[in-house]
């Protein structure tokens, strides 16, 4: 029988300064995945921070080669793991420290709804779906803008609502969408209009009006129902 060559099974054909490599690539690439994440917003790690993201896929990678692969060694591995412990255990450190730094990982909670309209700022700057962002009003039994005080982006990427009592609805941009799609840019008959782009209600007369909000010129018929309705 054979002695285990330990070197082999360790290090494979490399020299123990290739470790030293193995840190810097894992830094590299550990700053890549958290950049990458961060940039695709808060909606794309609903379930999990982004450091526990990161974690994972760098851990999982790590953890799989040397498992399925005779020419990867056990050593530059265990270095990845080591490494981004450590770089897990720097960030977290230096967000208990900095708040700056805090809010670029984590963000901020971010009001998107005021009052039944829209914080146009601050919706164009989360850089949300339209459509997508109804449909998360309408699972929390939402019909139209006027039943929200306040609607706010979460950290998490969750939507928490703050809503008016029945006896304080307003008139307000419905959202369901056999109503939404009924908008239109000629007001045919007075009434009670929203601006399908902020919100804003106004009472309008026949013929073409302009947001004084937004500027825009697309309107559909505001409704007041209330959500136990």
């Amino acid at each position: 029988m054979e002695a285990l060559d330990w070197h082999q099974i360790f290090l494979d054909d490399k020299s123990f300064g290739f470790l030293f490599e193995v840190a810097f690539r894992t830094i590299v690439m550990f700053t890549v995945l958290l950049l990458t994440l961060k940039l695709t917003g808060k909606r794309g790690v609903r379930e999990l921070s982004v450091f526990e993201t990161v974690i994972i896929i760098a851990l999982g990678s790590a953890a799989g080669d040397p498992m399925f692969y005779d020419d990867v060694a056990i050593l530059p591995a265990l270095t990845v793991f080591l490494v981004v412990i450590l770089c897990y255990r720097f960030l977290t450190w230096l967000t208990g420290k900095s708040k700056r730094f805090e809010e670029f990982m984590e963000g901020k909670t971010e009001c998107l709804i005021k009052e039944g309209k829209f914080v146009i700022e601050t919706f164009n700057k989360e850089s949300l779906a339209q459509d997508e962002f109804f449909s998360e009003l309408r699972l929390q039994s939402v019909s139209h803008l006027g039943q929200i005080e306040y609607g706010y982006l979460e950290t998490t990427g969750d939507m928490s609502i703050i809503f008016y009592d029945d006896n304080s609805v307003k008139y307000g941009l419905p959202i369901l969408p056999h109503l939404f799609l009924n908008k239109t840019k000629t007001i045919s008959q007075s009434g009670i209009y929203a601006c399908t782009h902020c919100g804003a209600v106004d009472e309008l007369s026949p013929g073409i009006a302009t947001c004084k909000i937004c500027k825009k010129q697309e309107w559909v018929e505001a409704i007041k129902t209330k959500r136990n309705a």
